[in-house]
């Protein structure tokens, strides 16, 4: 098996300690950027969206909010008829925990796709999933938010006025990923092609791992 050089404890201490230099002016950069986005402007929305809830009744904005100031969408590539699943999507919804403590910071977390409630339940049901999946279907909401596949927005509610306050896409969404932050810390990272590894470090081709939900993913 091929590996990472094998030295001494106090080789191995400086290799770390030199690396934590860096580890710790990343922090200090996000914690900036994290600040910078926290000033960000914000839009207000206007339109009187209508969504459908998961369990199939008529929902507006307010009631994405689910009586909280703060909301998290994740933009969930769904079509309606779409007849394959976006494994990034897919990969990303099953990396989402416990919401207790976005909750008790007043904010909730949705998915969102512009299918038809009967074809997100038939998704759900099959990866055992349970996160709120609100359905756009027949809404202009996802034109109106750019959106190009995938993304995530943040809105913010202030009494009966709403706002989006934040949006990315791509690997601005891969961040957040569980997975891929604990995969980052291991010797064979992610173990895709795109990575920077020594020579000889298994690795597969872009995504094609997550392929495999079927197989490892049943709970």
């Amino acid at each position: 098996m091929i590996r990472p050089q094998v030295v001494s404890a106090q080789e191995w201490q400086a290799a770390r300690d030199a690396l934590l230099v860096k580890e710790k002016a990343q922090t200090r950069a996000l914690d900036a950027l994290a600040a910078e986005r926290r000033r960000l402007p914000m839009i207000r929305l206007e339109k009187d969206y209508r969504f459908t809830a998961p369990d199939g009744t008529p929902a507006g904005l307010a009631d994405l909010f689910q009586g909280r100031r703060q909301l998290i969408i994740y933009h969930f590539m769904l079509e309606p008829g779409q007849d394959w699943l976006c494994i990034g999507c897919c990969s990303f919804t099953d990396n989402i925990a416990d919401q207790s403590h976005l909750r008790a910071r007043d904010t909730t977390l949705i998915l969102m796709a512009r299918a038809p409630q009967e074809e997100i339940g038939k998704v759900r049901q099959r990866m055992g999933w349970t996160v709120p999946w609100y359905s756009s279907y027949g809404s202009d909401f996802n034109d109106d938010m750019g959106l190009r596949g995938y993304g995530l927005s943040v809105l913010m509610r202030d009494g009966g006025e709403f706002f989006r306050t934040y949006f990315t896409e791509a690997r601005g969404v891969d961040r957040l990923r569980l997975d891929f932050n604990l995969l980052d810390l291991t010797p064979y990272g992610r173990q895709e092609e795109w990575e920077d590894s020594p020579d000889g470090w298994p690795q597969d081709p872009t995504m094609s791992w997550l392929r495999l939900h079927d197989e490892y993913g049943r709970r």
